[in-house]
């Protein structure tokens, strides 16, 4: 099975790690504060509590190429990846345990 993927799943930190080495795109939905205190390299910010999410998000990230999407620990990512799909995002995956879990791995954030 390749990288189409039906619907969103939730990946682990190391199936995380291998898409983004693939240069899938990654989309962090935390807040300016939460982005400011550390992210994962190349990521885009769209704050997922912001009005116009959606529009934003469309045009932050391409719905036709794979997207990786994380928040502090899931919740938001998760929620987000539903936004996704009803824009027709065809591949999204969502990163489990977001970037509390991926600190935890001990992966690279910058800021």
């Amino acid at each position: 099975m390749g990288l189409a993927f039906a619907e969103a799943s939730v990946v682990k930190v190391e199936e995380a790690e291998k898409l983004i080495s693939e240069k899938v795109q990654v989309l962090d939905v935390r807040t300016e504060e939460e982005w400011n205190e550390g992210h994962i390299e190349g990521a885009v910010r769209v704050d997922y509590l912001e009005k116009g999410f959606a529009e934003k998000v469309a045009k932050a990230v391409d719905p036709k190429k794979p997207v990786l999407v994380y928040c502090r620990s899931g919740g938001r990512s998760g929620k987000t990846t539903k936004v996704l799909k009803k824009l027709g995002f065809v591949e999204v995956k969502d990163l489990d345990g977001g970037i509390t879990a991926w600190e935890k791995a001990g992966k690279k954030v910058v800021k």
